[in-house]
């Protein structure tokens, strides 16, 4: 199985340059997850050494793992779309814990789906082509978590110019505790940063929604002051909308007021790689850093920003589902 191991190796050749070059895209987390598939499968490979009890035991665990794995998941985000439907209200972003848990729930049970319906080849050829859809997702979902993880951990580097907080939604016109964990990172970054002798501007990001008194950047920079933040440390970008206009409007300041600027962007950690992503799209130099978020929020949140990512690669990921649905069809029915 020494072939795996070499396409595994060049697999992780290609993601090392991938982060060197730019960290900031998604293609890095897929060569991720393929060099950890190809090593798998080498390792899957090894098990012909065992004898026949080792192997069959190996055979009932690699098979019933994953399913395992599913099951609990289902429950788990199924318990979590409860708490959030009563905390958060029925929104469709807070019901999306819920429903993927409710998705997951039969996807254990396709292959048994499949063999009670050998003699309905078209049962067949469905329960085969829902388990390549599926298995394709739940891969890049992998993918987009552990990458996820990893570029969470990069701390940035000192020497920065500006530090951009990216708005949310105000509650009453006050700062919720989801925009108030993205300030405080902030302002840690900015003391530590004012400690090494350095003279780094806060940049608050978000323009007045229909439901809000006041724009967003003037109530976080009103919650920065009262932190201790001086008030000319902080400059008030409030006319963004969306994310990606956040990112492009603080990069039009701070390039007029520092050229050739490197900064900090702070979101919430389930949003930091998506926004990663788009600071790349902006032409922002900086790096994402994600604050703290309630255990409770983050399921469906990160499935939010995953079902996002995947509509932004529309085009590529129709593809790739409608083949495999092709596939599932002509293994089949031939």
């Amino acid at each position: 199985m020494w072939v795996f191991y070499v396409v595994a190796a060049c697999f992780g050749l290609a993601f090392v340059i991938g982060v060197v070059r730019d960290r900031r895209r998604f293609r890095n987390a897929v060569l991720l997850g393929l060099t950890a598939v190809c090593v798998g499968l080498g390792l899957i490979g090894e098990a012909y050494r065992l004898g026949p009890v080792a192997f069959d035991l190996f055979q009932f665990i690699l098979l019933g793992t994953p399913a395992l794995v599913v099951l609990v998941l289902a429950i788990f985000l199924i318990l979590n779309g409860l708490v959030m439907v009563r905390r958060e209200g029925r929104r469709l972003g807070n019901l999306l814990s819920l429903l993927a848990g409710l998705a997951c729930l039969p996807v254990p049970f396709l292959p048994l789906i499949g063999a009670y319906l050998e003699e309905n080849t078209l049962g067949v050829a469905a329960a085969l082509a829902a388990l390549l859809v599926v298995t394709y997702l739940g891969f890049l979902f992998c993918c987009y978590l552990g990458y996820s993880w990893l570029y969470g951990r990069i701390r940035p580097r000192p020497g920065f110019d500006f530090v951009v907080v990216l708005g949310s939604r105000l509650i009453g016109g006050r700062v919720p505790p989801l925009l108030a964990s993205r300030l405080d990172r902030a302002a840690a970054l900015w003391r530590a940063e004012t400690e090494r002798g350095n003279a780094p501007l806060i940049v608050t990001s978000g323009g007045q929604g229909p439901d809000e008194p006041v724009p967003e950047a003037h109530a976080m920079a009103d919650h920065l002051v009262s932190a201790g933040v001086p008030a000319d440390s902080v400059v008030r970008e409030d006319r963004s909308m969306t994310t990606l206009e956040n990112l492009g409007n603080s990069h039009a300041i701070m390039t007029e007021r520092r050229p050739g600027y490197r900064c900090v962007v702070v979101t919430n950690n389930f949003h930091a790689f998506r926004a990663a992503l788009m600071t790349r799209k902006a032409g922002v130099d900086g790096q994402v850093v994600g604050s703290r978020t309630a255990a409770y929020y983050w399921p469906s949140a990160t499935i939010r920003e995953f079902v996002a990512i995947l509509v932004e690669h529309r085009i590529v990921n129709l593809v790739v589902l409608v083949a495999l649905v092709w596939l599932g069809a002509m293994v089949t029915f031939r």
